[in-house]
């Protein structure tokens, strides 16, 4: 069986395509080759993330940020959160834009919010 390579793509890739890929870890097991980056990276993972993932036992400390010019070869998916123009064309089988707002300041209820509705995204995605 062929994996599926899936690439989550937002901005700064610390927050919203580092959980995507934390939740296609968690709900595709072995069945998914799950990858993330930003088309203008920080460097960092946002400890927001960190923490809230740790709350439902994934640890993104793990992930560093990364940016699209480190991916390499096709994708059976790429998913983009809302980064609009600053998000490059990468070749796919399906493209989608999630339209996701950052969650980098919100409080802890909306940080969630934002990260409970990327968790149903993941799940239908990989569906």
């Amino acid at each position: 069986m062929t994996r599926k390579r899936i690439l989550f793509v937002c901005v700064e890739n610390s927050n919203r395509s580092q959980m995507a890929e934390a939740f296609a870890h968690l709900h595709g097991g072995d069945t998914v080759e799950a990858l993330s980056a930003g088309s203008r990276p920080s460097g960092r993972i946002n400890p927001k993330a960190v923490r809230f993932m740790g709350e439902l036992g994934y640890d993104l400390s793990t992930h560093a940020s990364k940016s699209l010019d480190q991916m390499e070869g096709d994708f059976d998916a790429v998913i983009t959160m809302g980064c609009g123009d600053n998000c490059p064309w990468i070749p796919a089988k399906r493209r989608e834009d999630w339209g996701l707002p950052d969650p980098r300041d919100m409080d802890d209820d909306g940080y969630r919010m934002v990260r409970d509705d990327i968790g149903r995204r993941v799940q239908a995605l990989l569906a």
